[in-house]
């Protein structure tokens, strides 16, 4: 006799509701697997192959704990947190079936599911709570304004369509405006523009990467999710051993130094490709670039590996590191910028799209003066 499939939509282990599909949240985070909320106070991850479960625990239960990894390694098992999974879980149509296919397509998905006693949930969000007032604190004291949210779209217009040719004559003309009503009517906007990355010539790499950031900057405030998904995008490419990033670094600071607010977690993971010869000023150049609205964040970073780029044989290297520790303010660095000031070796630094001529000296001096201005506010 043949067995009836049994299709239901997948609930919380723990009280038995529905649960809505899994999502990328919005706090910009290097995330694997999307994840969600039960209204019981259970959170879940989704691992749509079935075969990563492990990591997929580990990133439910620092999602639980409010994306405090320090807690989330302190709790145990049952004495602090309860887990559940659901398996034979179809990502596409958010579906549980029980014959573990659908229309043919193999269906290996799991639901992992994780709920902390009330006293752990309390304590997570204590100190979730504390540590948003901390960001707060941090922002302010930078000076760092959001923009302000785009107007909402008029029902009745039209939604416009992305094209290569528009979007490049667009950008051609930095139209910022009219980029950024298209993204938020085509989602491949940000794709197509991604594209023009790839430019033999330089300094159209680092204008598209500043347009780029300008327009993402004003497109999060409607739409963070789609500037989250470019940015996994460039550090893929980043990562890709067969390609030459070009353009992508630059656009990575431009992004998240103009919404330090939501992308700033992004910040630490440029670290990991200041060591390659090819992308190590773009990485420096990236780094000043989010410091310059958010120090705090480069500084939980440990910048400290790159001091020894001060004596670094490149003066695009020597220079862009001096206008890093300015915008940090490393006072750790002073004795060392010092170092610097008969340095006379020309690089250019590109600033809001346009290139600016300077020397190792003078950003050494900028440096320094900004540090002690710092210091003597404090």
């Amino acid at each position: 006799m043949k067995k009836k499939k049994m299709i239901q939509r997948p609930w919380c282990p723990f009280c038995g509701q529905k649960v809505e599909r899994a999502t990328d949240l919005p706090n910009r985070k290097m995330r694997e697997f999307t994840v969600g909320n039960c209204s019981c106070g259970a959170v879940y991850s989704c691992d749509p192959t079935g075969h990563n479960v492990g990591a997929a625990m580990v990133e439910t239960l620092v999602h639980a704990c409010g994306d405090n990894w320090d807690l989330a390694w302190e709790l145990m098992p049952e004495d602090d947190y309860l887990t559940g999974r659901i398996e034979d879980y179809d990502e596409e149509t958010h579906q549980v079936t029980d014959l573990r296919h659908v229309d043919g397509r193999a269906v290996r998905g799991v639901l992992y599911f994780v709920r902390l006693h009330t006293e752990m949930s309390e304590l997570a969000d204590r100190l979730k709570e504390k540590k948003q007032q901390n960001t707060v604190e941090k922002e302010k004291s930078s000076g760092y304004q959001p923009p302000p949210v785009e107007p909402a779209r008029e029902d009745k217009a039209p939604r416009k369509r992305a094209s290569k040719k528009l979007v490049k004559e667009l950008a051609a003309a930095a139209d910022e405006d009219e980029l950024v009503a298209l993204c938020l009517d085509d989602k491949k906007t940000l794709r197509l523009m991604q594209r023009l990355l790839y430019d033999p010539d330089e300094a159209n790499r680092w204008q598209t990467a500043w347009l780029i950031g300008q327009v993402t900057s004003r497109v999060a405030t409607r739409d963070p999710g789609q500037v989250s998904e470019l940015v996994h995008r460039l550090f893929e490419a980043c990562q890709d051993s067969a390609a030459t990033p070009w353009g992508m670094i630059e656009t990575i600071g431009a992004v998240v130094g103009a919404r330090p607010d939501i992308f700033g977690a992004f910040a630490k993971h440029l670290l990991s490709f200041v060591s390659a010869d090819s992308t190590r000023v773009q990485v420096i150049w990236a780094l000043a670039e989010i410091a310059g609205n958010r120090p705090d964040l480069v500084r939980e970073t440990p910048f400290f590996s790159m001091f020894q780029f001060l004596n670094h044989p490149s003066a695009d290297v020597r220079g862009q590191m001096a206008r890093l520790l300015g915008k940090i303010g490393a006072t750790e660095a002073t004795m060392q910028l010092m170092g610097l000031h008969q340095d006379e070796a020309e690089l250019v630094i590109w600033e809001k799209g346009e290139p600016l001529k300077t020397t190792v000296a003078q950003e050494a001096a900028k440096a320094i003066t900004t540090i002690q201005g710092m210091k003597k506010a404090s």
